[in-house]
């Protein structure tokens, strides 16, 4: 099951779990996402119309990025509130996994020698202008569980 991170009413990222797969193609972000993700399953002798992508005009307000781990473990952090800085949970993601980070503040802890795809919008201009990197000690883990795509619950853990 594809799932989202949520706090209150904004979805932080969507998680497409390694194992996931569905007939067809299925996307998970709604129109106005500045990165659209989706899940492409087509059997063999499909065919995809040639086509081209328009030049279209769009103004893109913050930098989404898409994570594919390709081996290991990592701990992605969530931080939240008008300054992102407000620590809400955490997720686990795995060999196979798929994440968009969407909105709010984030940080990485590797769990298990790890390598992954990035894909995010450019152009990039420096860490400076597109970064804004804060220290912070997370004293208790929050492992954020869910029952569906869109209920999330906590889960605590010390640090």
């Amino acid at each position: 099951m594809v799932k989202q991170i949520k706090h209150g009413n904004i979805v932080y990222a969507i998680i497409i779990p390694e194992k996931y797969s569905k007939k067809g193609i299925n996307f998970f972000t709604p129109p106005e996402f500045s990165q659209q993700l989706g899940y492409i399953n087509y059997k063999k002798d499909h065919e995809i119309i040639p086509h081209y992508h328009k030049k279209v005009s769009r103004i893109i307000n913050q930098t989404n990025e898409v994570l594919f781990i390709k081996k290991g473990r990592i701990r992605i952090d969530f931080f939240s509130g008008k300054s992102k800085k407000k620590y809400f949970g955490s997720r686990i993601l795995k060999k196979g996994d798929t994440i968009l980070i969407a909105a709010g503040g984030h940080g990485f802890k590797v769990l298990s020698d790890c390598e992954m795809i990035e894909v995010k919008q450019g152009p990039f201009l420096s860490t400076e202008l597109d970064k804004n990197k804060f220290q912070k000690k997370i004293n208790k883990i929050k492992i954020i569980k869910w029952e569906s795509m869109y209920q999330n619950q906590l889960l605590e853990i010390k640090n």
